[in-house]
């Protein structure tokens, strides 16, 4: 049941909720986004189930627990503990530069320099060299090793200068892995200001120091700050650490500290197979992008928020059948074999991969495990050869921008605030159902296919389902209460089955409108005698009693109350015929009974259904004067005794006729009355008129209809129409041409003429003559 009141509220609340849900994605509280990052982990691992393009020249060397037990064991020429001494992974660069490896990033932090690690014995049987130089000049050697490095905890210098290149390993201070940023800036101090932090007398942290203009202030925990003055170029002085012990040939003034970028590991190692020049990076922040140009033309465009932030495409796990792997203790025993001589049957799987090289082991100080999208226990190097697959394959995770995402809710709860309103109830949920189905499969495709994430959390559940959820309460309140105003104006007008339609019916409208309908007036003859017989006859008993006051009133009242009760038998008997018929109810006019067929609700036999009432009517009086007249004579005989007696007869019943006009036509038909008041919902035009004329002049005990329903009951009953009879054209009043009308018999066969039965009403007599 839609309702037409009200009309601009649906529109109001609509746009409420969806100014509402915009104004929630540009706040974007936490909750709300971990709830949409929730459901880009759901396409995550939907992606997964497909085949993703990736690229075919990644390894992954791991670290796994049976790692240290091998290093322990002398099966690789070593006895090392857990801490592995740095020629280890000096071993590992040589034996995968032999085999051709195109890159290696070793996701391991070296801190410092370690020179107590047991140096290493030189191929050549020559002199001892120490571990962390090893490994450097392994790493020289091949140059294509990327090391990792966070700001906290650079590398040696001798490391980095000997590395291909830093490669940053810093992670998003999350519960899940789901975007890195794409470079950090690195700090790198002046050698007087490590020394400085390096003595724990001063108790310094360099990462905690304060850049303020024109100087540079270094906090100690419950000491005094040191505040080192800088000149207008930003330069500090040397002597405020030394003193006069400046050595000779360096300069006083210099720079407090240098920044560099370093990228991270996984840009690194793909810019190794694009050849691509990250120093020569575009960096636009502000509109989301990081160009970067290789040879040949090759340019990869990294999608990044306004800090730096890209989406990792975790498409290639550690189990990845694309993905070369090996434990490192394989290629370990192969270096340790190469050293003894033995070079038969030595596998080549290496040339032309780019490695990274990370744990897996479970172990307290070996765990590199953590939660991403894939998983809550996900091997974290795998971070890096996934980013390096975006930067070869050109497939990043690009986020819906802001105006999009604002679009999509705007539309989505325009959509569901048409389809709500406009629709049934059930029709409307199913239509938001399919609508938010598609919507979720249409943003999964979308991310399988080209990795897009449109938002879900907002546009369906904030404007699609809420816009829904508020619409439809709307719904219930508004059509409750029209529910209750329907009932309220027609369940004493029409039968509860009309009333049921009414309240079924999808689309009403009360406020006026043009219908056909078929209007009866059925006036009851004789009242007017009858009351004025009354009222002369309690006079008259008032007067001869000589009756004052109290006792005249209640004389009075009494008669009144019996004609009341008179004339409420014979409208009560029409009203409720009329409504068994399925007709409208539409007032009591003094004795006179109006109703009409076609609205509220429609009845394309309307016409034939008044005239059957009409009859029905007229055999119900029929009966009821019937009965009446047979206890009229049984209190004649009643009456004889009581006057033999002494007492007063009892009064005869009233015997009342009826006269019917009945015609169809065009009406203006609606509610009418006060707003704030009462209503009635009536018809009213010349159609109306007409049949009301049809009535005065139907006399007692006749029908009459005009020619419109003639022919209705001559498409509808053919049968009924050819009993109707024919009378010559009258002149009505009101009615400037004659009318044509046609008597409707009603009369059964065993029921006498009008002629038979009594003209007069006889008269209440509740008081004795």
């Amino acid at each position: 049941m839609k309702m037409k009141p009200n009309k601009r509220m649906p529109a109001f609340i609509a746009l409420g909720v969806i100014s509402l849900v915009c104004l929630l994605r540009w706040w974007q509280p936490g909750f709300l986004e971990r709830l949409e990052q929730m459901t880009y982990d759901i396409r995550v691992r939907q992606a997964l189930k497909f085949e993703p393009l990736v690229a075919t020249n990644l390894g992954f060397v791991e670290i796994n627990d049976q790692s240290a037990v091998r290093m322990f064991d002398g099966s690789l020429g070593f006895h090392f503990s857990l801490f592995w001494p740095r020629q280890v992974y000096g071993r590992l660069v040589e034996e995968l530069a032999i085999q051709g490896a195109k890159a290696v990033a070793i996701d391991v932090i070296f801190a410092e320099l370690r020179p107590y690690d047991p140096p290493v014995q030189m191929a050549d049987g020559g002199e001892l060299q120490e571990s962390d130089a090893f490994f450097a000049s392994q790493m020289r050697r091949a140059g294509n090793v990327i090391i990792a490095a966070t700001t906290n905890t650079p590398p040696p210098a001798l490391f980095v200068n000997s590395a291909l290149a830093p490669g940053d390993v810093v992670t998003e201070q999350a519960e899940i892995l789901r975007r890195t940023r794409a470079f950090q800036i690195y700090r790198r101090w002046h050698y007087a200001f490590t020394q400085v932090e390096a003595n724990p007398d001063y108790g310094v942290r360099l990462d905690h120091a304060r850049i303020e203009p024109r100087r540079i202030v270094l906090p100690r925990p419950g000491l005094d700050e040191i505040i080192i003055p800088l000149d207008a170029d930003g330069n500090f002085d040397l002597a405020d650490f030394v003193g006069d012990k400046i050595p000779p040939g360096t300069e006083r003034k210099a720079k407090p500290f240098t920044e560099e970028r370093v990228w991270h590991m996984g840009i690194v190692l793909g810019a190794q197979e694009l050849k691509l020049d990250l120093a020569r990076a575009r960096i636009d922040l502000k509109h989301g992008r990081i160009t970067l140009h290789g040879q040949g033309g090759v340019e990869r465009v990294v999608p990044v928020d306004a800090d730096g932030f890209f989406y990792i495409d975790w498409c290639m796990p550690p189990s990845h059948p694309r993905l070369a792997a090996a434990p490192i203790q394989d290629l370990l025993l192969q270096n340790y074999q190469r050293l003894k001589g033995i070079t038969n049957n030595l596998e080549n799987r290496w040339a032309g991969k780019l490695v990274v090289v990370g744990s897996t082991a479970t172990g307290r100080n070996l765990s590199d495990l953590g939660a991403t999208p894939l998983s809550d226990h996900t091997v974290l190097a795998s971070e890096h050869w996934n980013v390096a697959n975006s930067i070869i394959t050109g497939r990043f995770v690009r986020r819906a921008p802001l105006a999009l995402e604002l679009a999509l809710i705007v539309l989505l709860g325009i959509v569901a605030g048409v389809l709500t309103w406009e629709l049934r109830a059930l029709l409307a949920f199913g239509m938001v159902f399919l609508l938010v189905v598609a919507y979720v499969l249409l943003g999964v495709v979308l991310y399988v296919q080209s990795r897009y994430w449109i938002p879900f959390v907002l546009p369906v559940f904030g404007a699609l389902l809420m816009t829904h959820l508020c619409l439809v309460t709307w719904r219930v309140v508004v059509e409750q209460a029209e529910r209750r105003r329907v009932k309220s104006i027609f369940s004493r007008i029409v039968s509860p089955k009309i009333v049921n339609e009414l309240l079924q019916a999808e689309d009403l409208s009360f406020g006026g409108a043009r219908r056909q309908v078929t209007v009866l007036f059925a006036d009851v003859r004789g009242f007017t005698e009858l009351t004025d017989t009354s009222q002369e006859q309690v006079a008259d008993y008032v007067r001869k009693n000589n009756l004052t006051g109290d006792a005249a009133e209640a004389c009075f009242d009494e008669q009144a109350r019996e004609t009341l009760d008179t004339i409420n038998r014979y409208l009560g008997l029409v009203a409720d015929t009329v409504i068994r018929a399925d007709g409208t109810l539409d007032k009591f006019i003094g004795d006179c009974v109006m109703s009409f067929w076609g609205a509220p609700a429609a009845n394309p036999k309307h016409a034939l259904a008044c005239v059957k009432a009409a009859v029905a009517a007229q055999r119900a009086v029929y009966d009821l004067n019937r009965h009446r007249a047979e206890e009229n004579k049984r209190r004649e005989q009643e009456n004889l005794a009581r006057v033999a007696a002494g007492q007063p007869p009892r009064p005869m019943l009233p015997i009342l006729l009826m006269g019917s006009g009945i015609n169809t036509g065009m009406v203006t038909v609606g509610l009418m009355g006060s707003q704030a008041e009462q209503q009635n919902y009536t018809v009213f035009g010349r159609e109306v008129n007409l049949a009301s004329r049809l009535e005065s002049a139907s006399g007692r005990g006749r029908i009459f209809i005009g020619q419109a329903t003639y022919e209705h009951l001559l498409r509808d009953d053919p049968a009924l129409a050819a009993t109707c009879v024919a009378l010559p054209a009258q002149k009505l009043k009101g009615i400037s041409a004659a009318v044509t009308v046609f008597e409707v018999p009603w009369r059964l066969p065993d029921t006498p003429s009008s002629d038979e039965e009594s003209p007069t009403p006889r008269s209440v007599g509740i008081l004795p003559a």
